[in-house]
């Protein structure tokens, strides 16, 4: 988006960069190139989204390979991305107005449901590290797979209680900050429960597998997802980040600031293609990302890869005539929370006025931050009292 020639094209549009902007706390005003970053990243992943929301769509009830759709599905590379290019020129004619205020909104809900999905991957990802590392220890050389089991949860409660005193030292102030101290305090309070809990007797004995590698990693994330949502309190004096961001600006002509970079979404972002790559390399059998693809179980989901060995040469076959192996909807409707995430990141959750002249940070991205780190954490108890609640059913 930034490269010169693209930039000078985008100058060009009707309503971008007209006069200067600025943002709500810092006095001048902001460099038109960063407020063309921001139309831009909007745009983008408006046309990301409205591409697979419209896959999504096309894909209802496909059931297996037989359906015509299906074919869209694995192929039509070339029209598919002539469509999203035609989609991404499109948007960027799309007038200003209140297409930024409202699509913002659309933003902070999809992510809200994403960040859910990664809490969701990073439920299971724990679960299956320690059921692996026990399996490990009970094979033998235990010693070492305990040993190993306790450093790294260690490593990540420790990791966790820093967290949270510089959340208290650069978040908070002695005669003030109360939302800052009480989000903090209620957070801490409710990952000691989930720990708590986790290595309970009756917990135990009905998931022999939960214990406290778990519910460290659960705490871990949740500490940075509250870290997240405080780099967007409104309030200067509580927040340290919008300080930064002023101070260390770097100046251009007339005074003015250029856009700004902060951790909470590099580290954001980090996860995120953690998390796709911990999705891409599980294989497509395993039950728990059956469950969450909602795929039907069938013949086609439990073949071997769609490759057969044939006189000494691989040969490719359908293995998806009786059942697909991941339901297609619900795979684009994913992808259309993550475009949305990744604008709510890219755009570090700022909000533009209808006009574009002034840019905030609203306590409707903290409290949608805060608000899913709480489902999360109430997710990750459901899991370990559901054998509890309902005991006929089989949850391992």
């Amino acid at each position: 988006m930034i490269i010169p020639g693209v930039e000078n094209h985008l100058y060009k549009l009707p309503g971008f960069c007209k006069g200067g902007s600025q943002i709500l706390g810092v006095e001048g005003h902001v460099n038109c190139n960063s407020f063309l970053g921001h139309k831009s990243v909007y745009r983008m992943g408006f046309a990301m989204a409205a591409f697979f929301f419209l896959f999504a769509l096309i894909m209802i009830c496909v059931r297996s390979s037989k359906d015509p759709r299906a074919a869209i599905q694995n192929g039509f590379w070339f029209f598919k991305f002539l469509i999203l290019i035609g989609i991404t020129v499109g948007a960027f004619y799309i007038p200003d107005g209140s297409f930024t205020s409202v699509w913002f909104y659309f933003g902070v809900v999809g992510s809200f449901f994403f960040i859910l999905i990664q809490l969701i991957l990073l439920i299971d990802f724990a679960h299956s590290w320690s059921q692996i590392w026990l399996r490990n220890a009970d094979e033998g050389n235990a010693k070492g797979w305990y040993a190993g089991l306790f450093f790294v949860t260690f490593i990540f409660y420790a990791a966790s209680i820093t967290a949270v005193v510089l959340l208290y030292v650069y978040y908070t102030k002695h005669d003030g900050c109360t939302e800052n101290k009480v989000l903090i305090s209620l957070n801490l309070i409710f990952c000691v429960i989930i720990s708590v809990v986790s290595i309970l007797p009756k917990i135990q004995n009905a998931q022999p597998h939960s214990g406290l590698l778990q519910a460290s990693l659960i705490t871990l994330y949740t500490m940075f997802i509250t870290w997240s949502a405080l780099a967007n309190v409104p309030n200067k004096s509580c927040n340290p980040t919008l300080l930064v961001r002023n101070s260390t600006a770097t100046p251009v002509a007339e005074g003015h600031v250029t856009m700004w970079w902060d951790a909470p979404s590099i580290v954001g972002l980090v996860i995120f293609v953690l998390c796709t790559l911990f999705i891409s390399i599980r294989s497509s059998d395993h039950a728990q990302v059956n469950k969450m693809m909602l795929t039907e179980e069938g013949p086609g989901a439990a073949g071997s890869g769609g490759a057969s060995l044939e006189d000494g040469v691989h040969r490719a076959y359908d293995n998806e005539q009786d059942s697909v192996s991941y339901n297609y909807s619900f795979f684009h409707l994913c992808l259309v929370l993550a475009s949305l995430y990744i604008m709510m990141t890219l755009t570090n959750w700022y909000r533009p006025d209808e006009h574009f002249q002034t840019m905030s940070s609203p306590w409707t991205a903290v409290w949608v931050k805060i608000s899913s780190s709480w489902a999360g954490l109430l997710l990750y108890l459901w899991t370990l009292v559901a054998p509890l609640v309902l005991p006929d059913r089989d949850f391992s």
